[in-house]
């Protein structure tokens, strides 16, 4: 897999979308190679149990999008929401199934704008898809993935919310 390349491309997408975007959602951009995938995360430092290293953290929920020598033999890049070891979020009192099931039912609302998305894994993934692989059109597809995200994000902070320790 030509790494650089595609952390390139990665970074290219993310150029295009106006910083203020991500900032009133309060998100942050990760671009690195993970468990040798060139990858993209979206997350939130309060989505972790460790704000000062989110992306370490053993609890922490993130959206990613990433392409592998899997991936590209397939034609596919992949996306999906993963929910680690969220009983482990500080000021929370979370059941990982309880909280991918509430997470899930808010998100079948928005399904329709996600590809080949499924819902149907285990409590660590809430949602996993994939949009087809083309070099011509990748930035674009990254994009509309980010965006389709920056439209969702709320969801998260909503159904944390139904889990906060201490709520007024």
């Amino acid at each position: 897999m030509e790494d650089a390349f595609y952390l390139k491309e990665f970074n290219s997408a993310i150029e295009k979308i106006p910083k203020e975007e991500f900032e009133r959602c309060n998100l942050e951009v990760a671009i690195d190679i993970v468990l040798e995938s060139a990858a993209l995360k979206l997350y939130k430092p309060e989505w972790s149990g460790d704000p000062l290293s989110p992306l370490d953290a053993t609890g922490r929920i993130f959206f990613s999008i990433w392409i592998n020598d899997s991936s590209i033999h397939e034609g596919k890049m992949y996306y999906n929401i993963h929910a680690l070891k969220v009983r482990t979020l500080k000021n929370y009192t979370i059941s990982s199934r309880k909280f991918a099931q509430d997470f899930r039912n808010e998100f079948l609302k928005y399904q329709k704008d996600w590809p080949n998305v499924r819902l149907d894994y285990g409590p660590l993934t809430l949602m996993q898809g994939w949009v087809e692989l083309k070099v011509d059109n990748l930035q674009e597809n990254i994009g509309e993935l980010v965006r389709n995200f920056l439209k969702i994000s709320f969801i998260i902070d909503r159904v944390l919310a139904l889990y906060k320790k201490d709520k007024i």
